[in-house]
Parts: C-alpha cells; sequence; structure tokens
C-alpha cells in the first residue's frame, strides 16, 4: 500500500493502452481533410474547421505529456530524485506547450479570425476552469470518500500539489477530445433511430466511456507510488465510479461549445458552462458523500456523514 505499495505488472502496462486509443482514433480523425477541403463532412470531426484544427491538436499533443509522465518519469523512477520544484516543473513542461504552441503557430483554420474566437482557446478556458474545481475542491473527495493521499514533496494549494492541477489540464483535455470524437460519430450512426433510442445509447456510452477512463487513468498511475489508496482494490472497482461522475457530467457539456454550426460561443459563455458543469458534479459528490458515505472503512465512522463539505474545517484530509 502506497509507498511500499508493489504490483507485478509491468510499470508500463497501462501505456500501450492509452497509445492504443490514439492509434485507433488518430487514422479516423484523419480520414478526411482535416481543413474542410473535401465536400463530404467527417463522421469523427466537427464541421467548425477551427474546433477541428483544435481537436486534433489536442489529440496529436497527448503523446508528448504522456510519453514524458508515463513512458519516461514513472518506469524509470525518475521521481524518487523529484524534489518540490521538479514535480512543478514536470507539470509545467507537460501543460505549457498545449497553449503555447497553437498561439504561436497558428492553425490554417484559426488565421483569418481573433483569437478569441478560436476553439482551442475555449477547450482551454473550459478545461481549465473544470479541472481547477476538480483539483481545488473535488480532489478532498477522493480523501474522504475514496480513501487516496498524495506522499510525494510538493508545494501545495488547498492542501493539492500544484502538480496535479497542471497534469490535470493535459489529462482532462484529452479525455474530452476523445469523447467528443466518439460522441460525434455514434450520432451519426444512431441518427435515424428514434430519439428515445437515441438517447438512451448515448447515456450508455458516456456512462461506460467514462468509467473506462476513470479506471484506465487509475490504473494507469498504479505504479507511481506516491499516489496512495487505502484499499486499491476498492479504488479500482467503486472509486472509478465516483471518478466517472466528472465525466457523465462534463462530457456532454463540453462537446456543446461550437459544434452548431453558425452558432459560436463567445468566452463568457464557455466560462459559466464550465462553472455549471463543476456545479453539478460538486452536488452530485456531495450526495454519494452523505448518502452513500465511504468506500473503505475510516477511524470515525460518522465522518462523511457530517453536514456541511469535507474541506470545510474540521474535515480532516486524513484517512
Amino acid at each position: 500500500m502506497g509507498g511500499k505499495f508493489q504490483t507485478s505488472i509491468p510499470s508500463i502496462t497501462a501505456f500501450p493502452t492509452i497509445h492504443f486509443i490514439l492509434i485507433l482514433f488518430l487514422p479516423c480523425a484523419f480520414s478526411s481533410d482535416s481543413e474542410s477541403a473535401s465536400p463530404s463532412p467527417s463522421l469523427w470531426l466537427a464541421p467548425n474547421p477551427s474546433k477541428r484544427w483544435g481537436e486534433l491538436f489536442f489529440l496529436l499533443y497527448t503523446p508528448f505529456w504522456l510519453t514524458l509522465c508515463l513512458g519516461i518519469v514513472v518506469p524509470y523512477k525518475l521521481y524518487e530524485r523529484f524534489t518540490e520544484l521538479e514535480y512543478l516543473i514536470l507539470g509545467l513542461v507537460s501543460a505549457v506547450p498545449s497553449f503555447l504552441i497553437p498561439l504561436i503557430w497558428v492553425g490554417k483554420a484559426d488565421r483569418s479570425i481573433s483569437w478569441k474566437d478560436r476553439y482551442w482557446v475555449k477547450a482551454t478556458l473550459w478545461i481549465f476552469i473544470f479541472s481547477y474545481v476538480g483539483n481545488y475542491f473535488w480532489t478532498h473527495y477522493f480523501f474522504t470518500v475514496l480513501g487516496a493521499s498524495y506522499t510525494f514533496p510538493s508545494w501545495r494549494m488547498n492542501n493539492v500539489p500544484h502538480t496535479t492541477f497542471l497534469l490535470a489540464h493535459c489529462c482532462f483535455l484529452f479525455y474530452h477530445v476523445t469523447s467528443n470524437i466518439t460522441l460525434r460519430r455514434l450520432r451519426h450512426a444512431i441518427a435515424d433511430m428514434p430519439e428515445r433510442v437515441q438517447w438512451a445509447i448515448e447515456a450508455a456510452w458516456i456512462l461506460a466511456l467514462s468509467y473506462f477512463i476513470a479506471f484506465l487513468e487509475t490504473f494507469a498511475i498504479a505504479n507511481f507510488p506516491y499516489y496512495e489508496f487505502v484499499d486499491r482494490a476498492s479504488m479500482y472497482k467503486v472509486g472509478s465510479l465516483f471518478y466517472a461522475i466528472y465525466f457523465v457530467v462534463s462530457f456532454p457539456m463540453f462537446l456543446r461549445i461550437d459544434e452548431k454550426s453558425g452558432a459560436p460561443w463567445d468566452l463568457p459563455r464557455v466560462a459559466i458552462d464550465a462553472l455549471g458543469a463543476a456545479m453539478l458534479v460538486t452536488i452530485i459528490l456531495d450526495l454519494w458523500r452523505i448518502f452513500l458515505g465511504p468506500i473503505i472503512p475510516v477511524s470515525d465512522t460518522k465522518q462523511c456523514l457530517q453536514p456541511g463539505l469535507p474541506w470545510f474545517h474540521g474535515h480532516s484530509t486524513e484517512v
């Protein structure tokens, strides 16, 4: 458990799995001209040229930070020599290029429009707000409900490492773009079905994809010993469902940004939408905390049944 947890799983078991997802979706994404020169619309990509370019950029950027973290730092155990500074640098190197690159090298689809109208700017703002709320507030549900804890050296905000704010931004961009592409393709496939059937199929897919991604992330970092769980098996099975609540809410909401032709979003709407999604997730997580309680034994059995939110004074972050 924790720093002493050992596993027989090779240190990069989940790494090929995540790369498989990229290999699966990128050919589909490039199956039609990404600059919309082709008269036939893509079944996977957005009709909006700026959104199409932005989604492709975020997909192509993913192997960089993913290889750095799960292909180099974790399997070679470079983290054993990391101090607070090295962890912060890792987060910055992973996250900053995701908005610095498209800012400097402007895509063809974005050259004729203002920076504030570019999809990658809107997506970055939405994910920044959502992932910030997730780290600052929801991480404490992981402490009190799931029995998680961070034990690596780090500078922190609200007892949450700064590094996780940065890495979560990269992860969430990848997760949500993947969701966009699959949901768009699914909608094309079921377009001729009755509306209620379409709704049921889409809801089932969102739930399945959310759980899969939540489980995969938990599994992928199993060999990083300083993100600890009281009961790792329960975290895989039940904790992944708790984590999936984030995406059950966010995936369909994030897809709506600039999805309809001729109905672009402005930045205030993007920010309000992200805050609305974050509030809904917060409500659902707290209902779990109150009515279902923790997935692991806690020293004070009433800890998660107390009124109020888990980050208020009196709620321990240790389980």
